[in-house]
């Protein structure tokens, strides 16, 4: 598999074609020093086999930005004990250079003089403004400033840098940000004339390093802050006769929305820059490296087959499962868990000013005290729910040392995931669930389906620890008229056991409600959404909350925000808004969204004969998300 050979990057030999790509990840100090949060995860990944990883944002100024900062020699120390830590597994390590799109000295200057409405201004300003603004003076500043980071990033025994060439550097090159008129606007020639200034710079500053740069492509579709596609070969080649060793393809943004440089499940196709990273690398002879919804070890290694990368960079894969490549190299390809694109715990925790997880990984982020560690004493140990919470408990016990056994309801695995799957975009959540299902039959978990268990079930087994795993049900308050013929609830819409047609009314507007009421809506309905908040889909991603609301707007789908509803009728329902009118809306179908709650079960009889009892997941204190139900059953089983 060429995905698991070597290959030479300028001096340097990196021990197979995986990067990960850079990434902000928010484990840093507030101060921008590499804390032993940030260590932890770089060598976890390092660990994992991964040849060659990318911290991202290295500033080399004392910015504003809550990234890594490497702007005097004090800092070099903590760089050196993260490449050490990683260069013990053989990964090598490089740190993206970028500057920010504001004036950092006036900034700080503001700031030191408590003034922070004109912080937030000249913030404001600069962003918009600033690629035209910073004078030729302060570019060379910038730039000199740049490779005394890479000096300092040599010293502390980093193997490459790469240059960010997406933000300052990037909107240089952009014909759609760059609107000077002097030596660094207007032609081709132009724009790339800082780009390929600072390569030559750092390749003369730090001869012995590797000198990346990410190549920040802007499409028809996508992108502002890079190069355009039609001038994209000819840009590589500049950045090849600068002296660079290698270019890491990857699409540009400065839009606002992260989706397109990490899109969610459905927004784009999988793969969707491998051909640009290959019309690239046709034109110059140093490595390319793609990324972009590359999913699993097949279709990383299609695109080296197809001659149009030479590197595959994976990112949000690896924070799915960090053991994605020595599963490869130990021929266990099958069970490698697979990322699902759902961007909530990674790009919406940076978003949120929280830092980097996976919804699907509970270690992820928590390196430092999560690891599943083996059981003193053997156990022998009963899930009751087959859902995520119940298999996650399963797998982590059964890896744990512990005879599980595993008891689900229904004929099938998966819970609610089922349903979570079948709204628009959503289908890449089945993935979700097999690889829950791999891991717990391959541990030996044995299963008990098919029937509704009770205490009594549990008990014959002689189990000496229950894991609660049993799920939520969906509920609505009384509402008059809940019980007519023409009322119908989210989760049996989506199962397929309830079918509707004509105006739709859905009432609710979280989560389940909207993806219900784009599901139906996609499919011919004429749908209304009814929630009495201020707005729909609070709490939703915003990589996907876009695609969202263009498919509302495309279908037509109303909303109605601060209505309550009074009453359900044959023909209508009758709501209240929030200056205490009666608004009518007609309807065919109503179908209720309003929320869910914990299944209750009977777990006295196991408590009663001296049984441990943890409720994990939606059963727990309160329904909550799948990060909810991973991380609470990862933690219940693995205390065992």
């Amino acid at each position: 598999m060429e995905l698991l050979t070597p290959i030479k990057v300028g001096n340097i030999t990196l021990k197979n074609r995986i990067m990960f790509p850079p990434l902000t990840t928010g484990y840093e100090g507030r101060d921008g020093s590499i804390t032993e949060q940030s260590k932890a995860f770089y060598t976890r990944l390092a660990k994992g086999g991964v040849s060659y990883i990318v911290l991202g944002d290295v500033s080399p100024v004392a910015s504003f930005s809550p990234t890594p900062r490497l702007f005097h020699d004090g800092q070099i120390a903590g760089f050196k004990d993260l490449a050490d830590s990683v260069h013990a597994y053989g990964a090598k390590i490089g740190v993206q250079i970028f500057h920010p799109e504001y004036d950092v000295n006036a900034l700080i200057e503001l700031f030191q003089k408590k003034d922070m409405m004109g912080v937030r201004q000249k913030m404001h300003h600069d962003m918009e403004h600033y690629v035209t603004d910073v004078t030729e003076e302060q570019l060379m500043d910038i730039i000199q400033k740049m490779c005394d980071c890479a000096v300092r990033a040599q010293k502390a025994g980093i193997d490459f840098v790469q240059v960010h060439g997406d933000r300052l550097v990037g909107c240089l090159c952009s014909p759609l940000m760059n609107r000077r008129t002097d030596k660094f606007g207007g032609s081709f020639e132009n724009r790339t004339r800082f780009a390929v200034m600072l390569v030559k710079a750092l390749r003369q500053a730090v001869p012995g390093m590797g000198i990346d740069y990410k190549f920040s492509v802007i499409t028809p579709e996508r992108g502002k802050g890079g190069i355009p596609l039609a001038e994209a070969v000819d840009f590589a080649k500049l950045l090849e006769e600068a002296g660079v060793d290698m270019l890491h393809v990857a699409q540009a943004n400065h839009t606002g929305n992260m989706a397109d440089t990490i899109p969610p499940m459905g927004v784009q196709p999988y793969g969707f820059f491998v051909d640009i990273a290959g019309q690239v690398k046709q034109a110059v002879n140093v490595p390319v490296s793609c990324v972009g919804r590359i999913i699993d070890p097949e279709m990383a290694e299609r695109a080296l087959d197809s001659g149009k990368a030479d590197i595959v960079a994976l990112g949000r894969p690896l924070l799915c499962d960090p053991d994605w490549v020595a599963k490869l190299e130990a021929g266990k390809g099958c069970d490698i868990r697979r990322c699902i694109s759902c961007n909530k715990g990674c790009t919406d925790n940076i978003q949120n000013r929280s830092f980097l997880s996976c919804v699907l990984n509970a270690e992820n982020g928590y390196e430092l005290t999560r690891s599943i560690t083996p059981a003193q004493t053997k156990k022998k140990v009963a899930v009751i729910g087959g859902g995520v919470a119940g298999m996650e408990a399963a797998r982590v016990a059964a890896a744990k040392g512990h005879e599980v056994v595993l008891f689900e309801k229904s004929a099938q695995l998966g819970g609610q995931l089922n349903i979570a799957c079948v709204p628009p975009r959503k289908e890449e959540m089945r993935r979700a669930t097999a690889n829950l299902v791999h891991e717990v039959t391959s541990a030996g978990v044995t299963l008990r389906m098919g029937k509704a268990v009770t205490a009594e079930d549990v008990l014959a087994e002689k189990p000496d620890a229950v894991i609660l795993a049993v799920g939520a049900s969906s509920f609505a308050p009384t509402i008059p008229g809940k019980e007519n013929t023409n009322v119908c609830d989210a989760w049996q819409v989506l199962a397929g056991a309830q079918q509707v047609y004509g105006k739709v009314a859905v009432i609710g507007g979280g989560m389940v409600g909207c993806e219900t009421a784009e599901y139906l809506a996609e499919r011919g309905c004429k749908v209304s959404v009814v929630e009495m908040m201020d707005k729909i889909a609070n709490g939703e991603s915003n990589t996907i909350l876009p695609t969202l609301m263009e498919n509302y707007a495309r279908y037509g789908v109303e909303q109605y925000v601060n209505h309550k509803v009074s009453q359900i009728a044959l023909d209508h329902i009758l709501c209240e808004d929030k200056e205490g009118n009666t608004v009518t809306i007609p309807c065919d179908y109503v179908v209720l969204a309003v929320g869910a709650r914990p299944v209750a079960f009977d777990a006295e009889p196991l408590k009663a004969a001296g049984i441990p009892v943890i409720a994990v997941g939606d059963c727990g204190e309160r329904a909550a998300d799948i990060s909810n139900a991973i991380r609470t059953a990862y933690d219940a089983a693995n205390s065992l």
